[in-house]
């Protein structure tokens, strides 16, 4: 099992260093925040192999981190000599007697712990072509990778190939399906793993046979006699049609697995996608088998993915699995606890969630917990009332609605805010609480102790409430806030009191149309005070 990651210039992260679990560990980032190019990483400091190719021919100077090469071209052209950017990976494996001969301090902690390495670093052998190089740094636009070469090591210094490694992993990537011969290289290379290797000759036996018996048909026989009629024409030797036996095209490229009669390449992708994934699963390998699986979502209809899912919550004991995902409902199936949020900088676990929080996501799994993970900000509201008119006040403010900022705003509709806010405090989100004071301003805001502090004005979970225990509700606080015939006209109503109109807003069935009158009508209201405040907190965070 992989205990640690530690990687140095490799495509967008210039130092990245985290601690994996040894079993479901659920990676979630916007995009472009490095999800995947971790998975990549893991990969290929664990097979050396990059698009299925070997690292070294698949090299580009794109494969730096652009920050390094940045700086190592403006050292160039300032007339210093700076090091050639190097990428490292490393990863540290747990200790046992298959990783023992890996064990040594060849990695970028220096610290004596079995593991291995991928390094892609300026080839010695061409130092004299590199100095000449960059004599002329006007030249120099990108890391000149023809001067560099890729080095596959233990932690202990020495040399290791596939054999000599004793973790194997899996990169199954459903918007990447590569078909070759019906089948892409990775599905083939699982089911060869899972045959033993009297099956393997089984099958290369009867396929061999099938040479004779295409051969033996009549129509086959009568084509190669018309062919062997043209010999001198064309050839002076035997010129038949046979089946190709040699050893780049045996059983294993042309043997197509099939779905109810159907090639692989011809079944959807969600399909593939599981196929891949369940016999990644069921793969015959030791307990040091490592699954990286990108996005299992893509593809699936809602049914689909909740079997997946359950199958892969199921099936992952005793091996290492790397899931990222977009979809709250994967994250909260696999569990809350397992996640990582990961962005170019690092990367932050969940951390021990309260037992109950967890168990509360993994029942309520529609709930799109993401939503509150990857926002810039988020306001948390307790209606579709209170939703419309924070947008409106945030709109009023800054000219536009607050997901153009990356602010979000949730509707918790009975889901206690408390659950979100214990996701939110360890991974420290900004989110502005907003609920009504229920004629109790101070009960009110101690429901939230624990998560905030008011003196603190860094803080970044923050609870805001009308401070007038008079005007228990959203509602109530708008009419105090504004003229009656003011609200009157954004309404279209005619009432002759404060009272009335305050009574008619807050009746259930109104609330809501109200509310869509308030965000909708080209009148601004005056917005509550703890409103604004909820809309300047979330803005500024």
């Amino acid at each position: 099992m992989i205990k640690r990651i530690v990687i140095q210039n490799y495509r967008m992260y210039r130092s990245f260093d985290f601690v994996l679990t040894p079993g479901l560990n659920v990676i979630i980032g916007d995009n472009d925040a490095g999800k995947s190019t971790l998975l990549e990483a893991v990969s290929l400091a664990l097979t050396n192999r990059l698009h299925g190719k070997l690292l070294a021919q698949e090299l580009s100077p794109y494969l730096f981190n652009a920050a390094a090469v940045a700086e190592y071209i403006a050292q160039l052209r300032a007339g210093k000599a700076p090091q050639p950017p190097e990428i490292v990976i490393d990863l540290f494996l747990d200790e046992s007697a298959a990783t023992a001969a890996l064990k040594g301090t060849n990695n970028l902690l220096g610290e004596d712990a079995p593991g291995v390495r991928i390094r892609v670093a300026q080839n010695p052998d061409y130092a004299a072509e590199y100095a000449d190089f960059i004599k002329t740094p006007e030249r120099v636009t990108l890391i000149p990778t023809e001067y560099y070469s890729v080095e596959w090591l233990g932690f202990s210094g020495n040399g290791i190939t596939m054999r000599s490694m004793p973790a194997t992993a899996s990169l199954i990537d459903a918007t990447s399906i590569r078909l070759q011969s019906g089948a892409d290289y990775y599905l083939q290379r699982i089911i060869n793993d899972s045959l033993e290797v009297r099956e393997r000759v089984e099958l290369s036996v009867a396929y061999r046979g099938l040479r004779e018996d295409f051969s033996a048909q009549p129509a086959v026989e009568r084509i190669n006699k018309e062919l062997a009629g043209s010999q001198g024409d064309v050839t002076e030797r035997d010129f038949k049609l046979a089946i190709d036996l040699s050893q780049r095209s045996t059983w294993e490229s042309s043997l197509v697995p099939h779905l109810d009669d159907l090639p692989f390449a011809y079944i959807g992708k969600g399909e593939q996608n599981c196929l891949k994934i369940l016999l990644a699963l069921k793969k015959k390998l030791s307990a040091a088998h490592i699954l990286l699986i990108e996005e299992p979502e893509n593809h699936l209809s809602f049914s689909r993915m909740n079997r997946l899912v359950r199958r892969i919550a199921d099936e992952c004991d005793g091996k290492q699995v790397l899931v990222t995902t977009h979809s709250s409902y994967v994250l909260n199936k696999l569990g809350l606890d397992n996640l990582i949020l990961v962005s170019a900088t690092g990367a932050v676990r969940l951390g021990d969630l309260p037992p109950g929080t967890v168990d509360y996501f993994k029942k309520l799994s529609g709930y799109d917990t993401l939503r509150v993970i990857l926002a810039r900000a988020t306001l948390l509201v307790e209606g579709p009332s209170d939703e419309l008119i924070v947008q409106r006040a945030y709109f009023d403010r800054y000219g536009r609605l607050p997901i153009e900022d990356g602010v979000d705003v949730i509707d918790v509709r009975g889901l206690a805010a408390k659950r979100l806010l214990d996701i939110a405090k360890p991974l420290d989100l900004r989110v502005a609480v907003v609920t009504d004071n229920d004629g109790d301003p101070a009960a009110a805001r101690a429901r939230y102790d624990g998560y905030t502090n008011a003196a603190d004005p860094e803080a970044r979970i923050t609870v805001h409430l009308g401070a007038d225990a008079d005007y228990p509700t959203l509602e109530p606080q708008i009419c105090a806030a504004n003229s009656l015939d003011h609200l009157n006209g954004v309404l279209g109503t005619s009432y002759s009191s404060v009272d009335e109109l305050s009574e008619y807003m807050t009746k259930d069935h109104n609330k809501t149309a109200v509310a869509l009158k308030i965000f909708s009508s080209d009148q601004r209201i005056v917005m509550p005070d703890y409103i604004v405040e909820a809309v300047v907190a979330a803005h500024e965070g």
